[in-house]
């Protein structure tokens, strides 16, 4: 069963003369369980897409469903109970002055929770922080332990499909494969779908089962994983671009 569809969608900035076609005509499907991958230079409308679908971007056209549900222009309150975002740099998405209790905390509050000091400890254990991280401001942890934060945060609302925006590229390398690792085992743990944007081919072939190759806007090619480890891509971008990540 698919959880996300996406038909011709087009995504724009501005108009008239100052008009730029961002993303062109792209099409896909997520199915329920499945890991996604969005992968192409910088530029090439990945994150334009993940932003269209949360409402970010809203001027598209197309169709777009979430659980056989129409996407329409306006996200109601349960749309973001079942779709959250993880964005690229986890500092500039946590509120400075907030500490990680209350950052937490809002989010299950404005989703309508009422346990939420249990709620706070469990989010914590299962991106493995735990409690001692409970009441730190964003300037005391590191990216890493950031990014579990914005992680935790994106998972208070107990969602379906998690879009997940670049979120290891911000981090040390040393890092990047714990991140990795637990987004790969909170998918096995909560049945998780994931949509994954990314330039590095070798995350996507670790994360992904598979992947979507953008060039200026559009999906050039859908690979499986197995296609992207065997280097058997179609199109001529995407053999470049294989051949690039060696």
């Amino acid at each position: 069963m698919s959880m996300l569809d996406v038909n011709g969608l087009n995504v724009w900035f501005g108009k008239n003369r100052d008009r730029v076609d961002a993303v062109k005509g792209a099409t896909f499907d997520v199915g329920q369980g499945e890991s996604f991958g969005l992968v192409g230079e910088s530029g090439s409308g990945k994150s334009t897409i993940l932003r269209a679908i949360t409402g970010l971007a809203p001027n598209w056209s197309g169709a777009m469903t979430l659980d056989g549900k129409p996407i329409g222009k306006k996200r109601p309150k349960e749309f973001f109970k079942t779709v959250q975002m993880v964005f690229q740099d986890p500092y500039a998405s946590l509120h400075p002055r907030h500490s990680v209790d209350q950052v937490l905390g809002e989010t299950l509050h404005l989703h309508g929770f009422k346990d939420i000091d249990t709620r706070v400890v469990k989010l914590l254990d299962d991106v493995g922080l735990g409690q001692k991280f409970r009441f730190r401001y964003p300037h005391q942890l590191s990216g890493g332990q950031r990014q579990r934060v914005a992680i935790a945060r994106a998972l208070a609302p107990e969602p379906e499909l998690l879009l997940l925006d670049e979120p290891t590229s911000a981090l040390d390398v040393s890092v990047q494969a714990e991140i990795l690792n637990l987004l790969a085992d909170l998918r096995n743990d909560r049945g998780l779908t994931y949509l994954m944007v990314s330039h590095d081919l070798s995350v996507v072939g670790h994360m992904c089962d598979r992947l979507a190759v953008m060039k200026d806007g559009e999906i050039v090619e859908i690979l499986d994983v197995a296609a992207l480890r065997a280097m058997n891509a179609t199109h001529t971008y995407s053999k470049q671009l294989l051949e690039a990540s060696l």
